[in-house]
């Protein structure tokens, strides 16, 4: 059976960040982690300590093996891993361990220009928090996305605020839809991110996040299952007392769904997400991230969908998007 989805040259019936390199550069692109070790206003008093309650003492860069050395260090070494498996990969920048927004603009200069300069730097992808940006920041990357793709990366998780405030999020929901609407009418590129799983909130609540993502339409959207891990205060919890976790089949038909309602032109950074075994608390089926992969595929299959099935055809309006988001 053809695939009906129509950015995307594999099984794939959603649009996949591989997908959007490869139309754009012509191959393999790797997103390089790295650390440039800011921290986030609510770990050190600002709004709050000790940061949400999900993430781990290392700011959710937990797969940033050299985060000790230099920024250049880092991103040399993570690239030349990746081009073990990809010789010919193409590296983005990503700074990824905490709020790499939050500090004096000088300060971001002095981290970010250099990356600007080198020619082994495709684009740069900046993961930060709502409450960490402002109008001088922003200023300052519009103009530099001028010489190199920049994206900025902001931590949703979950659109409703009674569900975030228990977690020590730290702001609105409605910060980040401002933040995208403003990124909207510069150069900078968005991304939000989204937790499915998370305490208290039903299927439904979860379907309704993505459903509102799509609405205020970023460029791109991630989203992966809850990790409980070691190092973090919803880990101590959970091992006190355990709360109810969604089972791999329970979550694929989320994503499914979840799919159904997003913009087809929306990219599809992730849907599942990075933990080290060994710090990983629950739930363990996430480690299978090829299986959960594989499954959604087939569910996809199964249900006769994709992306945007919902909200679109995958006639001219299709092929309207395409161009559009290819020449971003």
């Amino acid at each position: 059976m053809d695939n009906p989805f129509p950015f995307s040259n594999t099984n794939k019936r959603y649009y996949t960040l591989s997908y959007y390199y490869k139309e754009k550069y012509g191959q393999k692109v790797c997103k390089v982690p790295l650390d440039a070790g800011f921290t986030c206003p609510n770990r050190d008093g600002k709004t709050g300590f000790g940061g949400c309650t999900f993430c781990s003492s290392q700011g959710s860069g937990d797969s940033i093996l050299a985060r000790r050395s230099s920024l250049a260090i880092q991103f040399e070494e993570g690239l030349e891993r990746m081009r073990r498996k990809w010789p010919n990969a193409l590296g983005v920048a990503y700074f990824q361990a905490y709020s790499n927004t939050y500090a004096d603009l000088e300060t971001l200069k002095a981290v970010y220009d250099p990356f600007f300069e080198r020619e082994d730097v495709l684009e740069i992808s900046i993961a930060t928090r709502a409450d960490c940006l402002n109008d001088e920041i922003v200023e300052y990357l519009s103009g530099m996305a001028k010489r190199k793709p920049v994206w900025i990366e902001l931590g949703l998780q979950s659109i409703f605020d009674e569900t975030m405030k228990p977690l020590n999020r730290g702001h609105s929901s409605a910060l980040v839809f401002e933040w995208i609407e403003k990124l909207k009418k510069t150069p900078i590129r968005s991304c939000v991110h989204l937790i499915n799983g998370l305490p208290n909130e039903t299927l439904e609540m979860m379907k309704e996040s993505v459903k509102k993502v799509g609405e205020v339409h970023p460029d791109a959207i991630k989203i992966h299952m809850l990790h409980v891990v070691k190092n973090s205060i919803m880990g101590e919890q959970y091992l006190v007392s355990p709360f109810p976790l969604l089972e791999r089949d329970e979550y694929v038909d989320l994503i499914v769904s979840q799919l159904e309602t997003l913009p087809m032109d929306m990219i599809v950074e992730r849907l599942t997400g990075d933990a080290i075994q060994k710090e990983l608390i629950e739930p363990e089926w996430t480690l299978k991230k090829t299986i959960v992969l594989n499954q959604i595929d087939q569910r996809m299959v199964e249900r006769n969908t994709w992306q945007g099935k919902l909200t679109q055809t995958a006639g001219s309006t299709a092929s309207k998007s395409k161009n559009k988001v290819l020449d971003l």
